[in-house]
């Protein structure tokens, strides 16, 4: 595959599609505001390039991969932002877990610019973007999706056509809600074995492939196990904006969420401890604290 891809955003996730997407052919423009995460995009062999609006000029795609609301509205609605490009029917994908309303806001700023931008979150961490292992959750302009086909396909492994622009944030916050609660019965269920004297590692290899494992399980058990925190694919402090989405979400809509609303909380205390930039597995951490378990090496790095 050949043809050029626009990056604006190139963080964890960024990065890791850039990469998958420069391996696939693409030649990739990108745009991130932190100098080294422009630095990272060239040592792959993709162009750095000054502006949001510069990339748009130079790409028919744009993939969005930002880390809240403000930089989305910058990104789209800013003086070099998206929508400020003179080149008009290009696509944006936008790929971050964020509130509907800033969606919908930049998605019509891009309708007003001749633009069309498609909501398409990501069910993934970062060591799974790194080898494709994403799923696309689609939503908006079909034809513009169907499009995109080529583009998705060198950076996911499915893509799945939600209908309505913004169902694919819908559908992110339910899986979201199931990452945070399988995260903590993953902990949950590490931290009872060990306090009954088993073997974190013999906990783990027997569980993986019991009727009670999970995807979760099998991707943060190994680093509960480990206690392989300070090289995170997804950080407590990113999953505490996300928790915040989703609540505001569910209460808007007056759902019950009860299991999320429990889970929540050792994210919260993770934070208070020191864990905020650690990965979300350490949330194993918190609970082996509450319950009086001490294993070497359990301190927090910024403690």
């Amino acid at each position: 595959m050949s043809g050029k891809v626009g990056m604006v955003g190139v963080g964890v996730m960024g990065f890791a599609m850039a990469s998958n997407l420069r391996k696939a052919g693409f030649d990739v423009v990108g745009h991130d505001p932190a100098p080294a995460a422009r630095e990272r995009m060239v040592s792959i062999g993709a162009h750095a390039v000054d502006s949001a609006r510069l990339v748009a000029e130079a790409c028919p795609t744009i993939i969005l991969s930002l880390p809240s609301a403000k930089a989305l509205a910058e990104a789209v609605g800013g003086e070099n932002g998206l929508a400020a490009a003179s080149a008009s029917g290009t696509v944006a994908i936008e790929c971050s877990t964020l509130p509907l309303a800033d969606k919908r806001a930049a998605h019509a700023l891009m309708e007003g610019s001749g633009k069309i931008l498609l909501d398409c979150p990501l069910s993934g961490t970062g060591a799974q973007a790194a080898v494709r292992d994403l799923i696309v959750f689609g939503s908006g302009d079909e034809g513009a999706f169907e499009r995109s086909k080529p583009v998705f396909e060198g950076m996911s492994r499915a893509q799945r056509y939600l209908g309505a622009f913004g169902n694919g944030s819908i559908m992110k916050y339910i899986a979201n809600l199931l990452v945070t609660i399988h995260n903590v019965s993953t902990a949950e269920a590490m931290v009872l074995g060990m306090k009954a004297g088993l073997e974190p590692s013999l906990i783990y290899d027997t569980l993986a492939d019991s009727a009670g494992s999970s995807r979760i399980f099998q991707i943060r058990g190994p680093l509960m196990r480990d206690q392989n925190y300070d090289k995170p694919t997804a950080t407590i402090r990113t999953h505490l904006k996300d928790l915040s989405i989703i609540g505001a979400f569910a209460s808007e809509l007056e759902c019950p969420t009860p299991l999320f609303s429990a889970a929540a909380q050792p994210y919260y205390a993770g934070a208070a401890q020191g864990r905020a930039m650690q990965d979300t597995a350490a949330v194993c951490a918190v609970l082996e604290e509450m319950a009086g378990l001490k294993r070497q090496g359990s301190e927090p790095s910024d403690r």
